[in-house]
């Protein structure tokens, strides 16, 4: 005799413990396949993946110095370095001194890399939509807003101790 659904599930927690209610499950497969989509939207930016974030970052507000970039964008100074030559090199960002510390560089997103900017972005949305097809517009929403509050969550837990008491000072 198999067993259904709408029977009494087991009082020992091992009902909770299916792998489709598994948060790292779930988390693993979103991350896959956003991955695959993703990347074929940003192939063709120098960085890939990298670039459309430091692009993303850079779209709005005050341009920040290259090391408060990086922070933004989890990545390791010295891939920044190396990623914004590449990004400057196509005339996607440019870099100047900045006015309040003229060791630090700021970095500004240029013209045509607002414009590529948004291509790869009409690309990816199309991804996204694709990946999120299950989902009405509100459920969508939803998902971004969780999401986010998670990842930042995330971002603060990444920070070293020393980067903390740093900041802190």
């Amino acid at each position: 005799m198999s067993a259904s659904k709408s029977e009494k599930k087991p009082s020992d927690g091992s009902a909770d413990l299916a792998l489709d209610t598994d948060l790292g499950w779930a988390i693993r497969m979103v991350s896959t396949a956003f991955r695959r989509v993703a990347t074929e939207s940003v192939a063709e930016l120098p960085g890939g993946a990298r670039g459309y974030l430091v692009l993303v970052a850079l779209a709005g507000g005050e341009p920040p110095t290259q090391l408060a970039l990086a922070r933004e964008v989890s990545l390791d100074r010295t891939v920044m370095t190396y990623l914004l030559d590449d990004l400057e090199a196509h005339q996607l960002v440019t870099r100047r001194p900045d006015p309040r510390d003229r060791r630090a560089r700021q970095v500004l997103i240029t013209d045509t890399g607002r414009s590529r900017l948004d291509q790869v972005r009409q690309s990816l949305a199309a991804a996204e939509a694709r990946l999120l097809t299950d989902l009405d517009a509100q459920d969508s929403a939803q998902l971004r807003t969780l999401l986010s509050r998670v990842a930042q969550t995330a971002q603060r837990e990444a920070v070293t101790p020393d980067e903390a008491d740093a900041a802190n000072c």
